[in-house]
């Protein structure tokens, strides 16, 4: 209802590419609780429910898109050793893409109250990820190597110098306005010297393994727990993570 009266999604009499719908938790902002080692971590509440479309049947016959993604370790060791950071964060990201009219029927899907279509690119498409991503570089472009890391909506202004990194933040946040790009608040970190990215956590004295993603690893099977080592054993400072984990896998 909430997609349908802010004009994201319209009704549609039928379409031969109509989907099913799925909800997955969506998470909202940083709050810190206490691991059972009377630790202090920063995890992510889930606020609400995010729709999702089984664009399977579209994905298949849709050509793809091979932009580029950033490598993960390039933007993280970019980051690390900087003494101020600011973190943004995208609001509905996706939905400020507009799809072309023509197109629209394509994103067709059903649910209880009938079938709706997409205005607006939604989450499930193969090429949602790369058209994103060409459309931050593209607001970007001048800032993305000295002030500005961009990872599909999650920003990274950052620097040394509080002045500068202030000024950058004032920069970037002049060109999300010109470019009608919104923000979500509940997300965003000014003028901080450590955080969180992309399950690693930043800062002057370089990169950390996030705490919380610790505990997850350890909580798991034991079977599961060594599929996500290896599928994740390239990752940059996850070597940490393996020493860590090794003993609680031991024990299980």
């Amino acid at each position: 209802m909430k997609l349908l009266d802010t004009g994201i999604i319209y009704l549609i009499a039928d379409s031969p590419w109509v989907s099913p719908i799925h909800c997955v938790p969506k998470k909202g902002g940083i709050t810190v609780v206490t691991n059972k080692n009377d630790e202090l971590v920063p995890t992510r509440t889930i606020t609400g429910w995010r729709v999702c479309i089984d664009y399977r049947k579209l994905n298949e016959a849709t050509a793809k898109d091979h932009f580029p993604l950033p490598f993960m370790d390039q933007m993280l060791e970019r980051l690390a050793g900087n003494k101020y950071f600011c973190f943004l964060d995208g609001f509905s990201g996706y939905f400020q893409i507009p799809i072309n009219p023509n197109d629209q029927e394509k994103t067709t899907f059903t649910c209880p109250f009938g079938t709706y279509a997409y205005r607006r690119m939604p989450f499930g498409l193969c090429n949602a990820s790369a058209t994103f991503q060409r459309c931050m570089l593209a607001i970007f472009h001048d800032m993305i190597q000295e002030s500005v890391k961009v990872f599909m909506d999650d920003f990274s202004v950052f620097r040394n110098s509080f002045d500068t990194c202030l000024n950058n933040l004032d920069k970037m946040l002049q060109r999300c306005k010109d470019a009608h790009l919104v923000l979500n608040w509940e997300k965003c970190h000014f003028m901080v010297k450590e955080g969180i990215v992309l399950g690693h956590k930043v800062s002057s004295t370089g990169l950390e393994v996030d705490k919380a993603k610790i505990d997850v690893i350890s909580k798991l099977p034991p079977l599961l727990i060594s599929k996500v080592l290896e599928a994740f054993s390239d990752m940059p400072v996850f070597t940490d993570v393996l020493l860590k984990t090794s003993q609680k896998l031991l024990d299980l």
